[in-house]
């Protein structure tokens, strides 16, 4: 298994088939979130930047397939989604990648192969991270690792690129703070409020850059880009 630890959206109403994919998957020191509805699932989806969303078609709210394409449309970023289920004639496969699905698996799975799937669809999601990014003064570089403010680059700290970044791919939405813990530190926080010290000096840094007020705080959530900033009174 990859050493990167993944962030994964569980939704499955089964209780012991989510419990046992939870507990696989914690195994691996990746994160995982469960939702046990479609209307958690959409929720949450459209709040973090998960890597791979693991979707059943059966639950008890909404229609798995309704499910997929709202976090398709809503969420962060171009998160790829990965259906579970027990439909497994073509027609029924058919629906489920005309509805958004990256990949489909059938139940029984095998556990292994399901987190080999997770890898491959977070790979083939970071082979597709935009070559530039833009929101108000700021241009992102991602692969080059370069960020400029009003064309002029911003020296960034290792910590504070990755918090733009993530910011960048979230705009217009926020990132939660725990989200960003993640990003940095995977399933190993610190102790310390280490991530408030890491915005601090990323402010800094793009106060320098003539952006003062770019990154805003979402109070009991975290923070997002107000590209807008520099034209409020």
């Amino acid at each position: 298994m990859t050493n990167r630890s993944l962030s994964i959206l569980v939704v499955e109403d089964h209780p012991t088939i989510a419990a046992q994919v939870v507990g696989f998957l914690d195994g691996l020191q990746w994160q995982t979130d469960h939702a046990a509805t479609g209307a958690l699932a959409i929720e949450l989806a459209t709040r973090e930047p998960y890597d791979v969303v693991l979707l059943d078609l059966n639950l008890p709210d909404i229609d798995g397939l309704d499910v997929c394409r709202a976090i398709k449309a809503r969420a962060p970023r171009n998160v790829p989604v990965l259906m579970l289920t027990a439909r497994d004639a073509f027609e029924d496969k058919a629906r489920g990648f005309h509805g958004g699905a990256d990949d489909y698996v059938t139940k029984p799975f095998d556990l292994r192969e399901l987190a080999l799937r997770c890898e491959a669809l977070a790979r083939r999601g970071q082979l597709h991270v935009e070559q530039q990014l833009r929101v108000g003064p700021l241009t992102l570089l991602p692969r080059e690792r370069r960020a400029f403010c009003n064309g002029v680059p911003v020296t960034l700290t290792q910590a504070g690129f990755k918090i733009l970044l993530m910011l960048c791919t979230a705009w217009p939405r926020a990132v939660s703070r725990s989200a960003l813990t993640h990003e940095l530190w995977g399933a190993d926080p610190p102790d310390s409020d280490a991530l408030k010290s890491h915005v601090y000096a990323l402010r800094r840094q793009l106060e320098r850059a003539g952006a003062p007020d770019l990154v805003a705080t979402v109070p009991q959530l975290g923070y997002r880009l107000r590209p807008d900033a520099a034209t409020d009174e």
